[in-house]
């Protein structure tokens, strides 16, 4: 909730020019999103909000695409919004446009939740609340009288747990919980997890951080902001949720993942983070996990312009993904 700053009080923190941090500690949000675009609903898909936290009032939004005629179950895909754990929205044109393209075009049931933000509700509360969203799937999947708009058209054995930058640190962090089979969720049926341009951190610099371009649409100097204002007080980056590799982490060795997706594009300043990702999982043995690779893009190119031509590369490529494990290919 946004508090009325003193009018003698300066700006310490400003993401993007909708979250304003003052020195007094006091916190001013905007309504209006960043990313000031139009909404591109042209019908094909129907939207509702539903609230899956009553106690601290969290919303998702549900998609569905407006002719289901086929009759056939679609795959449930979940889609957590970015922004650094400080800003960002479901109800954001950019998301909502991506949500749009995702429920057409790889005709799945899409499922985007809300969480909460950071400097008010640091981490762990967003990673919770993703946690949170998957219960309540759960608890659809098993009601005597769940919400026919989701219910007769979802699949809740084929569900994709997909994240954008902080929310694919998100995904990560419900994939190591949740383990192979999910079977905490039960009978909702994790097959796989796309991770899209996760925000991981730590405090030795990587390569692609040290050496990215300072105007980069995510800079360093907004990634030390956000990471600032979202972990744990008195903790560093190499806090577990923030860098699943450092020194304080608990080894994911043993774990053994659902099928992951890793995307990165080729400019991110995160690259090296997402790609060391990868790689590491892979050599522990988890066989199923794929790095993709976008050669000059920047961090969110597949929301930033979903109709170019490596955003529609990127939108196959995860169709394939879940064709894949959906046992088509």
């Amino acid at each position: 909730m946004s508090e009325i700053s003193n009018s003698k009080a300066t700006v310490v923190e400003d993401c993007r020019g909708v979250l304003h941090v003052y020195n007094d500690g006091s916190i001013v949000r905007s309504s209006r999103p960043s990313f000031n675009v139009p909404i591109n609903d042209d019908g094909t898909v129907l939207w509702k909000d539903v609230v899956f936290d009553t106690a601290l009032d969290l919303q998702l939004r549900l998609y569905k695409p407006a002719d289901d005629s086929a009759g056939s179950k679609l795959p449930i895909f979940i889609y957590i919004h970015g922004g650094g754990f400080c800003i960002g929205s479901r109800t954001w044109p950019n998301c909502q446009n991506y949500c749009f393209q995702l429920t057409s075009r790889l005709r799945a049931v899409v499922v985007a939740p809300d969480y909460r933000l950071a400097p008010e509700n640091r981490l762990p509360d967003a990673i919770e609340d993703g946690f949170e969203a998957l219960k309540w799937l759960q608890t659809q999947a098993v009601s005597d009288e769940p919400d026919p708009w989701l219910s007769h058209v979802a699949d809740f054995s084929h569900v994709y747990i997909s994240g954008d930058s902080a929310g694919g640190n998100i995904a990560h962090h419900l994939a190591a919980r949740l383990g192979f089979g999910s079977p905490e969720l039960d009978p909702v049926r994790v097959r796989g997890y796309v991770l899209l341009a996760p925000f991981f951190g730590g405090t030795i610099r990587t390569k692609s951080e040290a050496e990215g371009p300072k105007d980069a649409f995510l800079n360093l100097e907004l990634i030390d902001r956000f990471w600032r204002l979202s972990i744990p007080i008195g903790e560093t980056t190499d806090h577990p949720l923030v860098n699943p590799f450092g020194p304080y982490s608990q080894s994911l060795e043993a774990i053994n993942f659902d099928p992951i997706l890793v995307v990165a594009g080729g400019s991110d300043l995160l690259k090296d983070r997402a790609e060391d990702y990868a790689k590491w999982l892979k050599e522990w043995g988890n066989k199923d996990i794929d790095y993709v690779e976008f050669e000059g893009q920047q961090h969110g190119f597949f929301t930033i312009d979903p109709n170019s031509e490596p955003s529609n590369k990127l939108m196959l490529i995860i169709k394939q993904f879940i064709e894949k494990h959906l046992g088509k290919v």
